[in-house]
């Protein structure tokens, strides 16, 4: 199944987020992602759902503004990032990557 903007799924999807907050969440069917910066919530819900065998409920997504970081006289920022967070239906299956870090 393609993408509505044709997009390959593994374009939009990036990466799992593995911190304390995202395992937090694990037991209510929660997971995080970091997704393309372009990417709207309609192409990470078909992403996902093309990836995982998955039923996806709901997609938030937050812009992190990159920090500033200086090196003598020369200062620059960190790359800006995306993270969708993944709410599930209740009859859906989990994410099978996630299953062993859920305690």
């Amino acid at each position: 199944m393609k993408i509505q903007s044709g997009k390959d799924p593994h374009d939009v999807i990036l990466r799992p987020v593995l911190s304390e907050r995202a395992y937090e969440g694990l037991a209510d069917k929660r997971y995080t992602f970091e997704v393309d910066k372009n990417a709207n919530k309609i192409e990470i819900k078909q992403a996902l759902e093309t990836i995982f065998p998955i039923k996806v409920e709901s997609v938030n997504t937050e812009r992190i503004l990159g920090k500033i970081k200086r090196q003598g006289k020369t200062q620059g920022r960190t790359p800006e990032v995306k993270k969708a967070f993944v709410t599930l239906k209740k009859d859906s299956k989990t994410i099978e990557f996630f299953d062993g870090m859920a305690q």
